[in-house]
């Protein structure tokens, strides 16, 4: 399928749903810390993103976390954030789902940004459960302490935690209500955010892949793109 074609897509939709991935975000440089690439002191990233490992061990999975943030505070927003940026103005109704803990897309100035998994740049407090914004790329101490004393993590969603209610709610509603969905840089496999997509093409209304690499989405999306999204979503909107 064109470019073009979808962009008449896009330029007919009222509402709108984009669903980002990990794939958005290497376009600016920030590495996925999965397989071989994303070994770390010989632990695997599931071996440390989990609520027992915080617990066993908290200064270890915050000094990973810490390495984390020093490595993507160099990033910045790439064309492709940029173009949801202004799709985002253009659109009557407008929503971005996230995959991301990165912060890009809000650094880039998008402002209906739904971080269903959390944000890198939020700590949470385990005692009084306190969420701040904390942007230091390098924190002073690890493990950090909240100001009552509790024990700071970062606001994440953890292997074997729930997503929020609120924002997971929030997600369902926007594609409910969308007649245009993206799906862009991401597998399509890490559930619920796998499901949305389905839910949108049942719903009769179209939805648009830009993604590298096929995925299990792009034999059912209506159009399936492929190429950097810093490429082709400045192009769907021109």
């Amino acid at each position: 399928m064109s470019v073009e074609a979808a962009r008449t897509l896009v330029a007919a939709a009222r509402s709108i749903v984009v669903l980002t991935g990990a794939g958005i975000s290497a376009e600016s440089g920030v590495p996925t810390f999965r397989g071989a690439g994303g070994l770390w002191r010989q632990f695997r990233p599931e071996d440390l993103a989990t609520p027992e490992a915080f617990e066993n061990d908290p200064r270890l999975v915050w000094e990973w976390y810490d390495w984390r943030r020093g490595l993507i505070a160099e990033a910045k927003p790439n064309p492709g954030h940029q173009a949801l940026v202004e799709l985002e103005r253009r659109a009557a109704d407008f929503a971005l789902v996230t995959q991301n803990v990165d912060g890009l897309h809000a650094l880039a100035g998008s402002q209906a940004v739904l971080e269903i998994h959390g944000s890198l740049w939020r700590t949470r407090c385990g005692a009084c459960g306190e969420r701040r914004e904390c942007r230091e790329a390098k924190l002073a101490a690890l493990p950090p302490l909240c100001s009552c004393g509790g024990l700071l993590r970062p606001d994440v969603v953890w292997f074997g935690e729930s997503l929020s209610h609120e924002l997971l709610l929030r997600s369902m509603e926007a594609v409910g209500a969308c007649d245009l969905m993206l799906v862009v840089g991401t597998s399509g496999l890490v559930q619920p955010a796998s499901s949305f997509a389905d839910a949108v093409l049942a719903a009769g209304k179209p939805v648009v892949e830009v993604n590298l690499d096929p995925t299990p989405l792009s034999g059912r999306a209506t159009m399936s793109l492929r190429g950097p999204s810093g490429e082709l979503l400045p192009r769907l909107i021109a």
